[in-house]
């Protein structure tokens, strides 16, 4: 818990953006409760802006989530958000009694509570999932008004629909394959969003991946490549999926995989292509993958704040005032 919040503390004090907490139910994840740990990061923190990435939401009451991250938007003075997804493990759904049978209906009804109890501080809603609220106050109210969520996806084009017919902003996690395959679904959510007349300005698009940096290339796959490789390994394990090696991992981190990881002009270069294929607003880089030590990853966040984060700043700054993408845009 103290490595965490020393990322975090790093993170702000380097200009970045937003920091990002996930949650997780099992043994080889340290977070359960992302609210928690960000309350505390709050206190510590001046800027930065705090994400759950994601907040579990179809097994937890979305009473309780507005509850928590208000109270760290209170603590932050206005910097709380949340990244509300279906999870990618479902250790969560027994854990809270519930069926993964109602697997898309809980996130459906659960999201529509949440956004009803950030838009009215006194809510009458009922569902299948949970007992029905009659002319319920629900307190503290947050400093942001509203409160920002997003939904995390990882390819489900019914889940980019959803988020684009609701308004919300995006955040599409790519951990394999090829960025461009993913083009399609963000093209989806846009359209989703304009079919239901929602302001371009409002649909921000965020992409997640997990990433590292180093002087080298080498340097890089020495810190971060076993403890990516042991955990994808673990995971895929239970899922069924085949071993990944080395020759897996190097195809994941050319120039056209998922990866970003490698020297500064390498994670540059890959972050700048990403851009090409999405035009997204936002990048999420997950670095404190598996067992990366903490001496590595501290060194990867300032690398990226203080050579990757500037630079890509600076020329996607340049594409967007240039006529030439002024032109193709429109």
């Amino acid at each position: 818990m103290r490595e965490v919040i020393e990322e975090a503390e790093l993170a702000d004090q380097l200009g970045l953006d937003v920091f990002a907490i996930g949650e997780h139910h099992r043994p080889d994840f340290l977070v359960s409760s992302p609210a928690v740990v960000l309350a505390a990061i709050a206190v510590r923190t001046e800027r930065i802006r705090l994400s759950s990435a994601v907040t579990v939401l179809s097994s937890d009451d979305p009473v309780r989530v507005f509850q928590d991250f208000a109270h760290v938007d209170l603590l932050s003075g206005g910097r709380a958000e949340i990244m509300a997804g279906r999870g990618s493990f479902i250790e969560s759904f027994p854990l809270f009694g519930y069926d993964l049978e109602d697997y898309d209906d809980l996130f459906a009804q659960k999201l529509e509570l949440l956004l009803e109890l950030r838009a009215s501080t006194r809510v009458t809603w009922s569902g299948r999932h949970r007992p029905p609220l009659t002319d319920a106050g629900v307190w503290p109210r947050p400093v942001q008004d509203p409160l920002p969520v997003w939904v995390a996806v990882g390819g489900s084009p019914q889940s980019v629909v959803r988020a684009g017919s609701v308004g919300l902003p995006l955040t599409l996690a790519i951990i394999g394959g090829q960025p461009e395959r993913f083009v399609p679904l963000v093209e989806r959510y846009r359209r989703s969003a304009a079919g239901a007349g929602h302001d371009p300005g409002e649909t921000k698009v965020a992409i997640n991946t997990h990433a590292f940096v180093a002087d080298t290339e080498s340097q890089a796959d020495a810190a971060f490549a076993p403890a990516y490789l042991a955990m994808m390994n673990r995971i895929g394990r239970e899922r069924g999926w085949p071993p990944s090696g080395r020759p897996e991992y190097e195809a994941l981190r050319s120039p056209r995989g998922a990866l970003a990881v490698g020297s500064p002009d390498q994670v540059i270069e890959k972050l700048l292509f990403e851009h090409e294929l999405f035009g997204h607003q936002r990048y999420i880089a997950q670095m404190s993958v598996g067992a990366v030590a903490h001496r590595d990853v501290l060194r990867s966040i300032e690398r990226f704040g203080t050579e990757v984060a500037p630079a890509v700043r600076a020329e996607v700054a340049r594409r967007e005032s240039s006529p030439h993408t002024a032109t193709q845009a429109a």
